[in-house]
């Protein structure tokens, strides 16, 4: 950090820039000399803070001046470069507190005094006049600190954008340029992406377009050599002509970029014109660029090639990181779904195992049953001929059960195989009805249970379509459930037609028959409802539950309608306050209806 200056020894000069600023760099007032840089709105800076497009380049560098002027409350005096827009200008800078009471400051007057090459030429005629001359190596010391400067501003970065901009404006400022632009190179490609544009008067935007290589082979000495070519272009315009440089970036002798300056016209576009080198040799060119700015140019663009090689590596290895950080995520995706899976398979393990701890007692419940009944025919242990036969009847009695229970063992393992097989045809719904009320009456009335059966209001009889023992096994399966879990009240069977129309295995049936079956039993609470129809879950499974059976009943019935083109519903409000299973089934073909139910 330079030494500040002596109190009282503060350059008093005209500035070019003044501005008032606090110490987090928010501007409070800004002013800039009129006639300068007319794109830049000094009412819309106050009140923003300084960033990268409106304020010092090396920022760093400026607010440790800032922290010194307010910790010593002393006025120093030091060279910074500005960037406003896509504009730097090197200024001398003067900064002072601004004193309140207690000798204390918060606030800093900026005066700024430029030093660099002047960036606001309006016209083609006051680009060509504010270049007077080449910078000569004598003249070159004052420039040479921001060609350090530039230098030093891209090595800070790893940003491409920071790079090929900060590039093009750093050399378009110091060398009084008219236009500056900074190419992608690829070897394979014959036209070079424009990637950053530095223009001191308005004109037409080259930025994202292309620059032709095969349009200027002179260039291809450039990536060869990497030393500058210049040439000097004629223009159509009398008497006018335009001084352009080109000059390759590299790294490790590998070009990685192309820089293309020109000054003496605006009025035409010299970079995309093929005249570009047919004057190379002429003898203007070396009074066009001098030596000393040659060289100058070459150790930038060296500089520049050793940043963008690093850019493009950083690049790289962000992506790389990034595609790391991807694959691990992916890993800890892998991790936590493997972690669910196996969660879920040790739940499977523990229910299957609590199933088949519960449906080996359900097994053995009717085996020793009947051989119980039958061990007493074989003693002879019936005292009349009636007792012997019910014993019989008891040991019959108990084998329907366990065949009952075998074939729903079985069952679940088919549909869970995929190797269920269903025989399809019109069912007479009349006739499944009057079956299921045969084969359960009896235990309704055992129970003293009120049993009702509700047909549809037709004229000619319902015909679904399914399998008929399956649909007789699944309104068994219901009733059956609904007789079990109620001890008063009574069980009702409904069936209502709905209208719509369904396809079922690429048929058209004209609506669906949906069948009910109510009871005012026990019911089920509302957080063990999601338990009813997962295989091997039971809502009581406990071994010292109240109510036997394996609990595959809904679950067998839900998987055959499903089957069938129909789907399984169930309803209750919670304990002790009934249930109701509904099913539908598709409608074979289209009934009379006497009163339709919605």
């Amino acid at each position: 950090m330079e030494s500040p200056s002596p109190e009282g020894t503060v350059a008093r000069h005209a500035a070019d820039l003044v501005f008032t600023q606090d110490a987090l760099g928010h501007y409070l007032s800004f002013y800039w000399q009129s006639n300068q840089l007319p794109d830049l709105h000094p009412d819309h800076l106050v009140f923003t803070q300084m960033g990268p497009t409106s304020g010092p380049v090396n920022i760093e560098h400026y607010f440790g001046k800032v922290r010194w002027v307010l910790d010593h409350l002393k006025p120093i005096q030091f060279e910074e470069v500005f960037c406003y827009g896509n504009q730097q200008i090197a200024f001398e800078i003067t900064l002072s507190p601004i004193l309140l009471p207690q000798q204390t400051a918060r606030t800093l007057l900026v005066l700024g005094k430029s030093i660099s090459p002047q960036p606001w030429a309006t016209s083609p005629i006051d680009a060509i006049v504010t270049r007077k001359a080449p910078i000569t190596e004598v003249g070159l010391a004052r420039y040479q600190k921001f060609f350090t400067l530039i230098a030093w501003n891209i090595r800070r970065t790893l940003d491409l954008e920071t790079i090929w901009q900060q590039t093009v404006n750093g050399l378009g400022s110091i060398l009084k340029v008219d236009r500056c632009l900074i190419c992608a190179y690829t070897t394979d490609s014959r036209y070079l992406p424009i990637v950053a544009e530095y223009q001191r008067v308005p004109a037409q935007a080259l930025r994202g377009e292309l620059f032709d290589l095969q349009a200027h082979p002179q260039l291809q000495e450039t990536f060869t050599s990497l030393t500058p070519t210049t040439t000097i272009v004629p223009l159509p315009q009398e008497g006018t002509e335009c001084a352009l440089m080109a000059i390759a970036t590299s790294y490790q002798d590998q070009p990685n970029g192309l820089i293309v300056m020109g000054y003496g016209s605006l009025s035409v576009d010299p970079f995309k014109s093929s005249a570009m080198g047919q004057a190379e040799g002429n003898e203007t060119t070396a009074l066009a660029w001098s030596k000393a700015e040659l060289e100058s140019v070459s150790e930038l663009a060296d500089q520049v090639g050793t940043a963008l090689a690093h850019a493009h590596l950083f690049g790289e290895v962000q992506e790389l990181a990034q595609e790391l950080q991807d694959a691990n995520s992916n890993l800890v995706q892998k991790h936590w779904e493997l972690e669910e899976a196996r969660q879920q398979a040790e739940e499977i393990s523990r229910i299957k195992s609590e199933f088949l701890a519960n449906t080996s007692h359900e097994l053995r419940t009717p085996l020793n049953g009947m051989i119980g009944f039958l061990k007493l025919v074989m003693d002879d242990m019936a005292d009349s001929p009636e007792e012997e036969h019910e014993f019989v009847t008891e040991a019959h009695r108990s084998a329907l059960l366990l065949l009952d229970i075998i074939n729903d063992i079985l069952d679940i393992a088919k549909i869970e195989a995929g190797r269920m097989e269903l025989d399809l045809e019109p069912v007479n719904l009349d006739e499944l009805f009057a079956d299921v009320e045969r084969k359960t009456r009896t235990h309704t009335e055992r129970k003293d249970l009120i049993y009702e059966l509700h047909r549809p209001n037709t004229r000619d009889e319902v015909l679904i379509y399914g399998d008929y023992q399956r649909l007789l096994q699944i309104m068994l399966n219901l009733v059956g459930n609904a007789i079990k879990f109620t001890h008063e009240g009574g069980i009702t069977v409904s069936a209502q037609i709905k209208r719509s129309k369904v396809i079922v295995q690429d048929q058209e049936m004209p609506g669906y028959v949906q069948v009910s079956v109510a009871d005012t039993g026990i019911g089920v609470s509302l957080e063990k409802q999601s338990r009813l129809f997962k295989a091997f879950s039971q809502v009581d499974s406990s071994r010292t539950r109240q109510y036997g059976g394996t609990g595959l009943g809904l679950v067998i019935s839900q998987r055959l309608v499903e089957a069938m083109g129909g789907q399984v519903n169930f309803y209750s409000m919670g304990d002790g306050l009934g249930s109701t299973v509904t099913f539908t089934a598709p409608l074979y073909q289209e009934p009379v209806i006497l009163a339709f139910d919605d």
